[in-house]
């Protein structure tokens, strides 16, 4: 038997000397280690050995083992060393060319928006107040005044919640951030209801709505949402802060204009237009030859949701505007296309 291993060994060492490559040397790695190798037979021979037998040849057979395995590294290795220097000595790599440009991440376009949105409204005071995105019917919109059958819940197509029961509060997928003024209104109530404090803040946030997705529709967008609330704030206030808002902005000789509107959760309600960034007023393509472009609805906070939100409308007065980020950098940047934002093209995202 240890004859028999010697000439194992000596077989296998020799026939690898003449391999120089890697396909020829996986196969020599299963004629002479695998289970159907000479070098296996001996270990399965282990159970005729007598006792005395087992530990002389079960020794003799490792140390063959172990310098096939040895040799089968060795010889891996200097392959993978040939190879790599005929690589070097057949391409021509020229040392003193620039480097490939390390690709940088950044933030999404929206994002970026959204946070230049939100730094101008901060340096104006308002404080940003976050509101969950699974919301109730009450909330979404029975306490902003939509009546179970008011028409204008038609045009926000709702996402529902599939439950087996839906019952008369359901639950959906916000359709706007308008929800979070309720929310945020009767958290400051609750410090002091019979005077609440003033409320001065802005909400961001997704919503959904089930649209069909088009060039100008979507069925996720980003909304901002401005509230603020207390004694003796009126129409001006709001036309102030809108205008110093688009101002910083847009710029300062930026020009805008309020129309008459109709939001239920607020009343009086007005669109408001800013004269386009492309053409200067002058009438182009993005605003369809108007000269302006819609940017946000506004409007002073109806009584009614003052009153659901814990605040005394005889006391108490507020104003709203909600606006879309992504509205505003498809009308700065002659984006024709919603669906760009949300695609995921990096040939898209890259411009930003």
């Amino acid at each position: 038997m240890l004859d028999q291993l010697n000439e194992i060994e000596k077989a296998a060492l020799d026939s690898l000397q003449s391999i120089t490559d890697q396909a020829a040397l996986d196969a020599w790695r299963i004629a002479h280690t695998g289970r159907s190798s000479p070098l296996m037979a001996v270990f399965s021979g282990f159970g005729k050995l007598s006792k005395e037998e087992k530990p002389v040849v079960g020794q003799a057979a490792n140390r063959v083992k172990v310098a096939l395995e040895s040799a089968l590294e060795e010889k891996s290795a200097a392959i993978k060393n040939a190879a790599l220097a005929k690589s070097i000595a057949e391409e021509k790599l020229d040392v003193t060319l620039p480097g490939r440009a390390v690709k940088i991440g950044r933030l999404h376009p929206a994002t970026q928006q959204l946070r230049s949105v939100l730094a101008i409204l901060a340096e104006m005071g308002f404080q940003v107040y976050t509101s969950r995105e699974v919301e109730t019917d009450e909330m979404n919109f029975q306490m902003l005044n939509f009546p179970p059958d008011h028409p204008a819940r038609e045009m926000q197509d709702s996402l529902y919640v599939e439950t087996a029961d839906r019952g008369e509060n359901p639950i959906l997928m916000r359709t706007h951030t308008s929800p979070g003024q309720i929310h945020a209104m009767r958290e400051a109530a609750a410090t002091n209801p019979q005077n609440p404090p003033p409320i001065r803040i802005v909400l961001p946030g997704m919503c959904f709505r089930n649209e069909q997705i088009t060039a100008r529709s979507e069925i996720q967008f980003n909304q901002v949402e401005g509230l603020a609330v207390g004694e003796g704030i009126t129409f001006a206030d709001l036309k102030g802060t809108l205008a110093d808002f688009a101002r910083r902005m847009f710029g300062q000789d930026a020009r805008i204009r309020f129309r008459a509107s109709y939001f239920p959760f607020t009343e009086p309600s007005a669109e408001m237009d800013a004269e386009c960034f492309v053409c200067g007023g002058k009438g182009c393509g993005v605003c369809k030859n108007s000269g302006w472009l819609e940017i946000l609805g506004c409007g002073m906070v109806h009584p009614n949701v003052l009153q659901n939100g814990g605040y005394d409308p005889k006391r108490y007065t507020g104003f709203a505007f909600g606006m879309g980020p992504e509205r505003q950098l498809m009308l700065r940047n002659k984006i024709n296309d919603i669906r760009y934002f949300w695609g995921n093209d990096v040939r898209f995202l890259e411009q930003f």
